[in-house]
């Protein structure tokens, strides 16, 4: 779960031979990798695709090697050669075309430290050489790169940055005075070979636009003048749970189009699609999507006459037309992914031609061009390779929302009662959409499947993909109606499927990791969970993660932990241990700076005190993503053998019937599997009373306190976060609670 916090910066609402692909095309198709698309642009007269692209081939270090290509819509293909060899130190992104044949790109090396900007020639001939030239260089990161008129060129710059810039990026080491040196990410504009940075020294941009004109930029929404920097005010959304993403101002420089909504990573961008006049000093922006049952994912003026959207129609990826005033018209539908870069759905437009990789869960992805709609494949860079799964969406009813989730199940289909597996994404604003990332050869859900377990993906509220209302509906509920939904969306597939009850599991990282941490408090139904980089603790999480006091009033939930914790406590996991038996897979990276190492090492002890099986594995320099294809790989295989010992193996005892054994922490470890010996895990066996989870009330009362007398049911609080609660139960939502010197409880 990343920042909460975010600036949004708008920039001046400003072949070929063709080459074997990156793949030995001649090896069999199982031990292909798949070949990645990670960025996509079209020249201004839509003949030349610039692309970013990789095999996706374990070496050890994060990213794998990163190739630039220059395609046609005919399926011509040249790849550029850089001026270093292609590696973790000389990595291309963000092609942006300067017109249509000059193609500028960013060039990172990060082992010195050091970035520059590229321009190559597209076109055949002499002209340019067909050699990438330097145009500039910088002490420091550089990001987003966008061309501007007559090919002026912006960029995002970091100077001498502590970390590499991203949330998910590992944090630098802690060590020194803090909070004296604090990395910025500028608008710099590149002039006379050299860039300058223009925007304010304290403000940190995350996305810019040209203004038509290139006289200035947008941001949250400010304009920053190219010559000097000043900054004017634009619009401030009134809502303080509203953030900003993705401006694009018209091509008469007249307004600019926004995403805004609730957000809680930057880069998974989604709301509603907005429209602010920029030539009416003091004008409101307007929703042009109003209720809309759907999430918009990205815009762009390029596609055809006037604004287009790509948006996600749980289970379906839409591209819309807007207008203010009218109701979208649907330009296409399919239950498949689109992309163009960063995590979103998205396009590459230009001159009214339009590319974009394609992939669904089973079919990998592949480059098309066209016009929207009658697009065709321009690359079969993964021809033959599938996945041997299936893919079907579900839906169910959870208090008053639809809710949308997927089902994965292996091919062959097998007969009998199955293990079933809930996979909680991450955010809480996204969505699990169809990608191969999924079920690639190397991909956990893939090894799951392979092991017998049928995998379920829900799209709980908070996420992506039912409208703004539907997001928004998890804000200040953290661990209720989302948590309710993803048990609702079980008892659907219960009904509809042959699962085996009694060997379910749950797993997820970030906030899919936080609701694995909070599910084992709630329920019993669980009989192994998993959570990568999860939050046990939002009250300490808030002092831990720099994103969570970065906007204030604190967005998600109204109130710093330092003037009333209790909205922290209610959703935290570490004040509802007490009942806790399901064995937890534990694993964080060191250095996570989003969801940081204590929060898991909290919720470890916790589990080691309460005598609860537990394993905690901490990966050495590694941030909220992992980067090392070896600590990944490790994950897997710990992931993997953790589900099978607590699901299939035979031999192991279902925690929580033995009552009573309480072993002391020495013998549980001598008789541990030895699986968490390496890498400093550690694993107890000891198991707990089956007493009943705070919060839950499975017998139908709740344990007497210590005087004997029946303890009260909690009191439902008002507001609006409790209107769906079904009457007269706190069943998998405990909101009342009273203080003490030792904390909170139910």
């Amino acid at each position: 779960m990343a920042g909460l916090a975010r600036w949004l910066c708008g920039i001046m609402p400003a072949i070929v031979a063709t080459t074997a692909p990156v793949h030995a095309a001649g090896r069999p198709v199982a031990d292909r990798p798949v070949h990645d698309f990670h960025a996509a642009t079209i020249a201004p007269d839509g003949q030349h695709i610039a692309t970013i692209e990789s095999d996706a081939v374990p070496n050890g270090s994060e990213p794998p090697p990163r190739h630039l290509f220059i395609r046609t819509p005919d399926g011509g293909a040249r790849q550029v050669t850089l001026p270093c060899r292609a590696g973790p130190d000389c990595l291309p992104s963000s092609p942006s075309w300067r017109d249509d044949s000059h193609l500028a790109f960013v060039l990172s090396s990060p082992g010195t430290e050091t970035a520059s900007i590229y321009s190559v020639y597209a076109g055949s001939g002499d002209a340019g050489g067909g050699a990438p030239h330097r145009l500039a260089r910088f002490a420091g990161a550089l990001g987003t790169l966008r061309s501007g008129p007559h090919g002026a060129l912006a960029v995002l710059a970091t100077a001498h940055p502590h970390k590499k810039v991203g949330a998910t990026e590992a944090a630098a080491p802690m060590a020194g005075e803090i909070g004296t040196d604090t990395d910025e990410q500028r608008i710099a504009i590149l002039r006379n070979g050299v860039l300058r940075l223009v925007s304010p020294a304290d403000l940190f941009v995350y996305e810019f636009d040209w203004r038509p004109d290139g006289t200035g930029l947008v941001a949250k929404l400010i304009a920053v003048s190219a010559a000097d920097g000043a900054v004017s005010l634009l619009h401030a959304p009134d809502d303080p749970h509203q953030q900003l993403a993705h401006p694009v101002v018209s091509p008469d420089g007249r307004s600019v189009a926004y995403i805004a909504g609730w957000m809680s990573d930057f880069g998974s961008d989604g709301g509603d699609a907005f429209l602010l006049p920029l030539d009416r000093p003091g004008a409101k922006a307007v929703d042009l999507t109003p209720g809309l049952h759907a999430t918009i994912t990205s815009l762009d003026w390029g596609c055809r006459p006037g604004l287009t959207a790509t948006a996600l129609a749980s289970p379906r990826t839409e591209v819309l037309a807007l207008q203010p005033a009218a109701v979208p018209d649907t330009l296409w539908s399919g239950q498949e992914s689109i992309g163009a870069g960063s995590w979103n759905l998205s396009l590459a437009c230009a001159g009214g031609h339009s590319a974009a990789y394609h992939q669904t869960f089973v079919r990998p992805p592949e480059l098309e061009a066209g016009s929207i709609g009658h697009w065709h494949d321009i690359t079969h860079v993964n021809a033959g390779m599938t996945a041997p799964a299936q893919a079907v969406s579900v839906t169910w009813k959870s208090n008053q929302h639809d809710v949308q989730g997927w089902l994965l199940t292996p091919l062959p289909v097998r007969t009998g009662k199955r293990p079933l597996l809930v996979q909680v994404h991450g955010g809480p604003q996204a969505a699990d959409v169809p990608s191969f990332d999924f079920l690639a050869p190397r991909a956990l859900d893939r090894a799951l499947l392979a092991g017998g377990y049928d995998l379920f993906l829900p799209n709980y509220r908070g996420s992506f993909g039912q409208g703004e209302a539907f997001t928004a509906a998890d804000i200040d509920d953290f661990g209720g109606g989302d948590f309710r939904d993803i048990m609702a969306g079980l008892d659907a597939v219960e009904q509809r499927l042959p699962v085996n009850g009694s060997r379910l599991g749950i797993f997820g990282g970030s906030y899919g990791g936080y609701m694995s941490m909070w599910a084992v408090t709630q329920t019993h139904r669980f009989k192994a969970a998993a959570s990568h980089a999860g939050i046990s603790n939002w009250v300490s999480e808030q002092g831990e993660a720099p994103q969570m006091t970065a906007d204030l009033p604190d967005p998600v939930f109204g109130t710093l932990v330092y003037d009333d914790p209790r909205p922290q406590l209610r959703a935290s996991p570490i004040t509802h241990m007490r009942g806790v038996r399901t064995p937890m897979l534990i694993t964080v990276g060191e250095r996570d700076v989003e969801c940081p190492l204590p929060q898991s090492q909290e919720y470890y002890q916790a589990l080691r005190t309460l005598g609860v099986p537990t394993s905690f594995v901490v990966y050495a320099g590694e941030g909220h993503g992992f980067r090392n294809e070896a600590d990944r790989a490790d994950e897997r295989r710990r992931t993997v053998a953790w589900f099978d010992k607590w699901l299939l193996a035979p031999t192991e005892t279902a925690p929580g019937l033995e009552r009573n054994r309480s072993p002391d922490v020495k013998t549980a470890q001598a008789r541990s599997s030895g699986m968490s010996q390496d890498k400093g895990s550690q694993e107890s066996d000891k198991t707990t009373a089956n007493t009943p989870i705070s919060g839950i009330d499975p017998g139908g009362t709740r344990p007497a306190p210590a005087s004997g007398k029946p303890a009260k049911r909690p009191e439902v609080q008002s507001g609006d976060q409790n209107t769906d609660r079904p009457h007269g139960t706190d069943r998998y939502y405990p909101k009342s609670f009273t203080t003490s010197g030792r904390g909170a409880s139910v």
